[in-house]
């Protein structure tokens, strides 16, 4: 993939209310909501917005949108894949021209949204008509149409940046614990040499175990080729 960059684009600012629609969330006390498999969408600026799971339905069920909190952690906007419900402190917004409305656009998005969120507090909320007049920037095509191709690619450009040391770990993590049975396999190369530095070792004789100075022989070790080669290789077919 190509090195996107922002700085490559052209910009422009659209009103939220042209480019998206935005619909509210159903108010839900702790007293009517009934325990489930399904998340709960408060306006929490932790766990992805998610403060509780229900088997609770009402008109705010919804999936692939964004929930942004429009009071508490005010400005914070989060992609939900699933289906959830949203508290009356949440947003629900979803790009106008859904043949978009994909991961990588609304987390796109979210991002340009979350931009504003130092303009709004408890005083100032980002209730449904300030949403609408809020300005975003957006990158756009020589013809001023907002470009979904770029912002599509480049959020998945940004998803593999975060992933790839993520996948190198657990593929490595996979192959010592499964296949070397939990063991680090290293091979010893060249000779063993004398330390340049001395070594304090125990006297285990004395009670008050002294220190005494000592020389130690030690290898230089290296990972064994077969496990960079998979490494590698699992690395490759998780990206």
């Amino acid at each position: 993939m190509d090195n996107l960059s922002l700085d490559s684009r052209n910009w422009k600012e659209f009103f939220l209310e042209d480019v998206v629609s935005i619909n509210g969330g159903k108010r839900l006390t702790k007293a009517d909501m009934q325990f489930g498999n399904m998340p709960f969408i408060g306006a929490s600026e932790l766990n992805n917005g998610i403060t509780a799971f229900t088997c609770s339905i009402n008109e705010s069920l919804d999936n692939n949108v964004l929930g942004v909190n429009y009071n508490g952690s005010v400005g914070f906007a989060f992609y939900h894949p699933y289906r959830a419900i949203f508290s009356d402190d949440v947003k629900r917004i979803k790009w106008k021209n859904s043949l978009h409305n994909n991961r990588y656009t609304l987390l796109f998005l979210a991002s340009m949204i979350g931009q504003q969120k130092c303009k709004y507090a408890y005083g100032y909320k980002f209730n449904s008509q300030r949403m609408k007049r809020q300005k975003i920037l957006l990158p756009i095509q020589p013809n001023n149409t907002i470009d979904w191709a770029f912002m599509e690619a480049y959020m998945k450009q940004k998803e593999q940046q975060i992933l790839k040391p993520t996948i190198y770990k657990l593929c490595k993590q996979l192959i010592v614990n499964d296949i070397l049975g939990g063991v680090n396999c290293y091979a010893p190369i060249g000779k063993p040499f004398a330390s340049p530095k001395f070594l304090p070792r125990y006297n285990e004789v004395s009670v008050l175990k002294k220190l005494t100075i000592g020389t130690d022989k030690l290898h230089m070790y290296h990972q064994h080729l077969s496990i960079m080669v998979l490494t590698d290789s699992l690395e490759t077919m998780a990206a």
